[in-house]
């Protein structure tokens, strides 16, 4: 998996937060190592010079395997905020969607199944 993160002119996330950030993704979504490919994070200050309450945004990019890409954003007073909530609601995307999906193609027998009785049995 892939983590790949970029900011604009106005927010400079720095090496050190490029590092922990995938560090971080790599931690949490562990479990969909053979889903992702690649991450993308897109950090942001909305209001840049302005005073605002929640001014960072975080946006996140999921590029999976065998199914179309999935994002969310958070907006938060700071990057680290926005980062940590993106990435919770990333989580739960992934949860959701990948979890469907296993369901969908899951083919089994339960015990509430019963046999469809033998032609000409009474």
């Amino acid at each position: 998996m892939q983590v790949q993160v970029n900011s604009k002119n106005t927010l400079h996330t720095g090496e050190s937060f490029e590092r922990w950030a995938s560090t971080e993704l790599h931690e949490s979504l562990s479990r969909f190592k053979g889903d992702i490919t690649r991450i993308e994070v897109h950090m942001s200050d909305e209001n840049s010079d302005k005073a605002g309450l929640e001014q960072k945004r975080c946006v996140m990019e999921a590029r999976l395997a065998h199914h179309e890409p999935l994002a969310v954003n958070h907006n938060a007073p700071n990057q680290d905020l926005a980062f940590r909530g993106a990435s919770d609601k990333l989580k739960r995307v992934l949860d959701h969607t990948l979890g469907k999906l296993r369901d969908h193609h899951r083919d089994r027998e339960t015990i509430r199944h019963e046999p469809a009785p033998e032609p000409g049995a009474s």
